[in-house]
């Protein structure tokens, strides 16, 4: 076996171990919502006016959790704002590591056959944190809409059973610093608006992108080829 064969093969497990090393610290995050709020995650109510409610444990009685508890949900509401107003309430994951390919799922649902549509935006910021402004209208730096639950404000249109969703990340150079935000927005909401009821989310999961064992070996005999002409530029001297 020649020199170059044996100085890839021995570089090869190394690369591997360093590589797995760095996606410890990338994007993964699981969340139940057995209490409210989790650590590490942020809600910011910009309804006008504001209500009387903001994100809370789940209400059993409305309807039960997708998994876990009976209330191992988190909830929001027509109370997020005052008579008929604008709702837009906002729950912010902590600050995260994220690649492109990482994966967002969760689940949702409202009230089975209810007459008051709601709608929910979920949003990525690329620099982390929780600016999201302070008005009903602003977005801060959750400028990137990853979806949008009946986006149109169809009666009907936000499912009344519990649902999966899922998003992708994608679009950014390298690994970022960001967060993801979950923007209950509802126009004409509130206990006198045409439109928000209730909602809940539940079984939140933010799982990092995986390389392919092709990536880990074209890196492994990059890096191989890198330390090969190092050594014969040694040896040269």
């Amino acid at each position: 076996m020649s020199a170059r064969s044996i100085f890839a093969r021995a570089l090869v497990p190394a690369v591997i171990a360093a590589l797995a090393a760095g996606n410890a610290a990338a994007a993964n995050l699981t969340e139940g919502f057995d209490t409210v709020l989790p650590a590490g995650w942020t809600q910011k109510n910009n309804s006008a006016p504001i209500g009387t409610t903001n994100w809370f444990q789940g209400n059993a009685t409305v309807f039960t959790s997708q998994s876990g508890a009976a209330n191992s949900y988190i909830g929001a509401n027509f109370n997020n704002t005052a008579g008929a107003g604008e709702i837009s309430n906002w729950l912010i994951t902590p600050t995260l590591s994220f690649n492109n390919g990482d994966t967002l799922t969760f689940w949702s649902r409202s009230v089975t056959d209810s007459l008051y549509p709601d709608r929910l935006e979920v949003r990525f910021s690329n620099v982390g944190g929780t600016d999201v402004g302070n008005t009903a209208t602003s977005v801060g730096s959750f400028s990137t809409l990853l979806l949008s639950i009946n986006p149109n404000l169809e009666q009907g249109g936000y499912p009344g059973e519990w649902t999966q969703y899922s998003a992708t990340i994608s679009g950014l150079s390298g690994a970022t610093n960001g967060a993801i935000a979950f923007r209950y927005t509802v126009n004409s909401g509130g206990p006198s608006g045409d439109n928000s009821d209730y909602i809940g989310i539940d079984s939140v999961s933010i799982t990092a992108a995986v390389p392919e064992p092709s990536t880990y070996a074209l890196m492994a005999l990059g890096l191989g080829a890198i330390g090969l002409r190092r050594r014969k530029q040694m040896q040269d001297r």
